[in-house]
């Protein structure tokens, strides 16, 4: 992530937040954008991380220059992880939905898990998630039996081999 990716990162985040889904991971506004950034780096490489989180690598996806979505690939599950966020998390801007962006972000994703050592790759959505759930077993997810709760929310979960 670069510095000239402020605003994009901003807007997108707003974005997402009206869907619930935090799109710049651990972001805050008041302090300065490259130390964000910085902040990542150092996190995928699993130094400095905030109690709660994993070593992880985050991604921006850029279309035309344009940011349509990001991914989290985490290097390994905590807790949490385990039962409801998975390896791999990734979303999709609300504008740039339905054209196959979210399937090709979850390709991609899986090859960045893969180098960091993932073998087997744990990927979440919610049950009533019908279009994650579609992108997850197109990418080759077989669902797991386990359907735990985040909060009142139904989860799927999928491996991917």
């Amino acid at each position: 992530m670069r510095a000239q990716d402020e605003a994009a990162v901003a807007a997108a985040h707003e974005a997402m937040w009206a869907d619930d889904f935090e799109f710049a991971l651990g972001w805050d506004p008041a302090r300065p954008f490259s130390a964000y950034a910085e902040s990542l780096r150092q996190w995928q490489r699993g130094l400095d991380l905030p109690e709660d989180r994993v070593p992880a690598t985050f991604l921006l996806a850029v279309v035309g220059g344009a940011v349509v979505g990001r991914t989290s690939v985490r290097h390994e599950l905590n807790d949490w992880l385990a039962r409801e966020g998975g390896h791999i998390g990734y979303g999709v801007l609300p504008d740039h939905r339905r054209r196959g962006y979210a399937s090709e972000i979850l390709r991609q994703s899986l090859v960045v898990a893969r180098s960091v050592g993932v073998d087997r790759v744990l990927v979440t959505c919610a049950d009533d998630n019908v279009g994650s759930a579609a992108v997850i077993e197109g990418c080759g997810g077989v669902r797991d039996a386990e359907q735990p709760l985040a909060g009142d929310t139904p989860m799927r979960r999928y491996w991917v081999d």
